[in-house]
């Protein structure tokens, strides 16, 4: 038996005085925190949410996030984080498709997170976090309740954990890789801990450690890496509900931060905010930072290099994706690490690369050379049990117990692996994954699009923007702006085509498939 409910639990146990969540001048202990999240577990039970039900979780870097998300393992249920930038059309697909029977939701959401509730009649109950906890969130529905007088509800503050087994599923986090509509990658209570466990040794955290959370935790990289890592040893997370670097660095400063964990351009705006010499303390900053993790891209290794030599930290960089839990391979200290490269697989968990042919491509023998490209391919206790109601897709990436990633890499006679390219068709945009194929089956629904095709742009600030090319139909016309305000409608901010180009035709191939590598700006 085993709930991944137990990092938190355990740590409530032996360090209850200990500060488990700072957000702004709040805290809570560890003792407060399993508290609320067991008076979270007793109101779900009174909804009659039962052990394998899946509910939603739809907040951004705020208390409620944590409360929420052990209170519904506490359960036995399923967490299935959303994205907080999702639209109503959004929230109802991904509400449908878990087959979720509750939502927990955020004021300054509430409208695409009602508005899509309101189309699902599986799902029974809304519950939604004011971001002022004194002026409680109202709505006429008798099915929406505010957080807080959920937990009232909820009553006690003991209650008596739910016994899982370590291969049911704790969280479904939501992919869409690169065919078509998102999926969930089904991850196990064991492929969790076993993960934040993984963790807590590659960043060398430990009790008295103060992370600063700045990932959003309906992420897998902030969820496991930082929440469920620090969780594990006692230490203390502070929440950034928003990422700025000013932000961020003020609350380094303030929470004497010991470890940071971000994407690429996160390390940027930090590095090259303005004035942050005569705004911050950085001496104290750096002095008290002991662990950087970067991931979700490649980082330009003359960044890390100039973010090392300014904050006086190493930056270790990793790999992983939703199905891995998330965490793959990552650079470690007790071996030299390699800038541009992804490091080692971590404890557990074997990767190799394979050709067309699915046969293993060979590491070199020779110092310092690199192998041939391939996929990279994973095995071990961080794959997931599978895409939750899709066994075509399932076995459509699993071959002899390999999990394919559809990233392209080589390696080092070392053991290093060094991506080449990521998904053919995957879009990252400042850290957060676009799926062309979701932005043109959606564009399509427009009455004036006749053809569209979605590819990711270079971009120095975001690493890539999402550009769309355009067909109109015959006789139509249509602006940037139209089509601008359209997108927005229906997809997150992170997903929306920034750059549009009208085209009269887009370049196909012989069997007529668009030719995306032919579409350039020149």
């Amino acid at each position: 038996m085993l709930n991944l409910s137990i990092l938190l639990e355990a740590s409530a146990q032996d360090y209850p005085g200990t500060t488990a969540v700072i957000f702004n001048d709040m805290k809570m202990s560890y003792a407060e925190l399993n508290a609320a999240a067991n008076m979270f577990a007793n109101g779900l039970k009174k909804l009659g949410v039962k052990r394998g039900d899946k509910v939603a979780v739809m907040l951004p870097n705020v208390p409620y996030f944590p409360i929420a998300y052990y209170g519904i393992l506490k359960a036995g249920a399923t967490v299935v984080p959303f994205n907080v930038l999702f639209t109503a059309r959004e929230v109802a697909y991904h509400l449908r498709d878990s087959d979720a029977v509750a939502l927990v939701g955020f004021a300054m959401f509430a409208q695409a997170a009602y508005g899509g509730f309101a189309e699902v009649e599986a799902c029974k109950n809304l519950i939604v976090g004011s971001a002022d906890p004194k002026q409680p969130f109202s709505h006429e529905d008798a099915n929406v309740f505010d957080f807080n007088q959920f937990l009232g509800m909820g009553g006690s503050p003991v209650f008596d954990t739910v016994q899982t087994n370590s291969d049911e599923t704790a969280v479904i986090l939501y992919t869409s890789g690169t065919t078509g509509s998102p999926k969930g990658a089904e991850l196990t209570h064991s492929n969790m801990v076993m993960n934040a466990e993984g963790s807590v040794e590659l960043i060398n955290m430990k009790h008295g450690d103060i992370s600063l959370v700045a990932l959003p935790l309906f992420h897998s990289f902030g969820q496991t890496v930082l929440m469920n890592a620090a969780f594990r040893v006692g230490g203390t997370i502070t929440l950034l509900a928003r990422f700025t670097p000013d932000a961020a660095l003020g609350v380094m400063e303030r929470d004497s931060v010991t470890v940071f964990a971000g994407v690429p351009t996160m390390y940027w705006a930090m590095y090259s905010y303005p004035g942050a010499e005569e705004q911050f303390d950085m001496q104290k900053i750096a002095d008290n930072l002991h662990t950087a993790a970067s991931g979700g891209a490649a980082m330009p290794v003359e960044l890390l290099r100039n973010f090392e030599k300014r904050f006086q930290v190493p930056i270790l960089e990793g790999y992983g994706l939703s199905e891995t839990s998330p965490v793959a391979s990552f650079n470690v200290r007790r071996k030299p690490r390699k800038p541009g490269s992804i490091g080692l697989p971590i404890w557990g968990v074997q990767m190799a690369l394979v050709d067309e042919s699915d046969e293993f491509v060979p590491k070199p023998s020779e110092p310092g050379t690199l192998s041939e490209i391939g996929e990279i391919v994973i095995r071990g206790h961080n794959v997931m049990k599978g895409y939750y109601k899709r066994p075509d897709a399932t076995e459509t990436v699993m071959t002899k117990d390999w999990f394919h990633t559809g990233d392209l890499a080589r390696v080092d006679d070392e053991g290093y692996y060094f991506i080449v390219d990521r998904k053919k068709e995957l879009i990252i945009r400042g850290g957060f994954n676009v799926y062309p194929r979701e932005i043109e089956e959606y564009l399509m629904t427009h009455p004036k699009i006749s053809l569209v095709a979605v590819k990711g742009v270079p971009n120095d600030k975001m690493g890539e923007e999402v550009k769309a090319y355009i067909v109109l139909k015959k006789g139509e016309q249509a602006t940037m702006e139209e089509i601008t305000v359209f997108a927005k409608k229906g997809l997150a901010a992170y997903k929306y085509p920034r750059l549009i180009e009208f085209r009269s035709e887009l370049p196909m191939t012989a069997t007529g498939k668009i030719l995306k590598r032919a579409l350039t700006d020149d």
